[in-house]
């Protein structure tokens, strides 16, 4: 359903763009997100962005507004990352997902491998 990539080890200042795809069928008319899950915490919001219906309009935490870019092409079913100014607390997993809730299967929440992003010098 969900595949990202894209991660890699940065040096502080560096910039990656990650990529999602997802292959259900409701992804024209879908919320989507990036979380960012650092080592040892919570999984938390980075950015969202709306349906194209809805303008496509970018929302961003205010940990990544200015540094990070979220986009989405309709035409292949993926949401990208654009992450420049990396600094040490970017480091983590990242995982795109629907939002304000993740997909569920089996009613279960579904997540995706994830990208790993490594800030370090």
């Amino acid at each position: 359903q969900l595949v990202e990539s894209g991660g890699g080890v940065v040096q502080p200042g560096g910039s990656l763009n990650l990529s999602c795809l997802h292959s259900g069928g409701i992804f024209r008319v879908a919320h989507m997100a990036w979380y960012h899950q650092a080592p040892g915490k919570q999984r938390e919001l980075g950015a969202t962005i709306t349906p194209p219906g809805l303008g496509s309009v970018a929302n961003y935490a205010d940990s990544v507004k200015g540094r990070f870019t979220i986009s989405r092409d309709n035409t292949k079913n993926t949401v990208s990352l654009q992450m420049s100014s990396l600094k040490a607390e970017d480091t983590g997993v990242y995982f795109c997902n629907l939002y304000p809730r993740p997909i569920t299967l089996d009613g279960k929440d579904y997540w995706g491998q994830g990208t790993q992003v490594t800030v370090s010098s």
